[in-house]
């Protein structure tokens, strides 16, 4: 088994997550997790390591009532990761090589702690990057509209897989009716245009890669031919005006967001589009 396809298979064993093909790029898939009453982003991988854990059953293709179908894990593939989670070596490797950390999650059986990859969200990964001043490559009010957006995204259902948990809720209220439902996913995208509107064009098409189909730095950069590292310094100003626009914290005044916008340009003309 590659180490990719490891990685998925990790990742697939974690609570409600699902693999969905992208849309944009039939090489690759999508996984998707459940969180509050939304299914968001959680990272992407090769469609090879995907069909790779389908031969060997230890995932299967489901098609969903849609037409769609999602990547889930099975039975044997559970048995797998059970064993490898017994396996001290293993287990070893896996977190020598990844950067992962404890999270809590909701179940049927309450709140329980499982381990899980860090670095599978681009909004983790800069949370948790530092620069070379030591300081996080996004600040929390940046990761924090980020995730708003992203949120708002899976709300809108402008993705394949990312739909609203019109389940009841833990407090007992009953289900959302289909016209609450409609009335939620109009609100959403209102909010992602009003967004992209104040952030302007070429912010709001980075955003929605970044936010919405879970690309990387490196793939933003080979997309749009932009010099290497130069993404980041975008995706911080892109990110910075966004929590301006939400109210989340002003952005940068003066001297820093001068520098800024002319690093942003930079990069856009110099570096080039397509």
């Amino acid at each position: 088994m590659t180490r990719e396809a490891r990685r998925l298979l990790e990742a697939l064993g974690l609570p409600e997550a699902r693999a969905f093909v992208d849309p944009t790029d039939g090489a690759e898939v999508i996984l998707r997790r459940r969180r509050a009453e939304v299914s968001v982003g959680a990272g992407r991988f090769s469609r090879d390591a995907a069909e790779a854990l389908a031969r060997q059953d230890l995932a299967r293709w489901q098609r969903g009532s849609s037409g769609g179908e999602a990547l889930l894990l099975t039975e044997a593939g559970r048995a797998h990761l059970r064993r490898a989670e017994a396996s001290d070596p293993a287990t070893g490797f896996f977190r020598q090589h990844r950067e992962t950390e404890i999270a809590e999650v909701e179940t049927e059986a309450g709140r329980t702690r499982v381990r899980v990859d860090a670095e599978e969200s681009p909004l983790d990964w800069l949370r948790r990057r530092r620069g070379r001043d030591g300081r996080p490559l996004i600040d929390d009010a940046s990761y924090q509209a980020g995730e708003r957006l992203r949120t708002d995204i899976a709300l809108a259902g402008l993705l394949p897989g990312v739909t609203a948990r019109w389940d009841p809720t833990p407090r007992g209220e009953g289900p959302a009716s289909p016209g609450e439902a409609t009335d939620r996913m109009v609100a959403a995208r209102q909010r992602i245009r009003n967004a992209f509107d104040a952030v302007g064009a070429d912010f709001g098409d980075l955003l929605m890669d970044l936010c919405g189909f879970m690309k990387g730095l490196e793939l933003i950069e080979r997309e749009r031919q932009w010099p290497p590292r130069s993404a980041k310094v975008v995706v911080r100003l892109a990110l910075a005006r966004l929590a301006e626009h939400y109210g989340i914290e002003a952005a940068a005044k003066g001297p820093a967001a001068s520098r800024g916008i002319r690093a942003w340009k930079a990069v856009v003309i110099d570096g080039g589009r397509n």
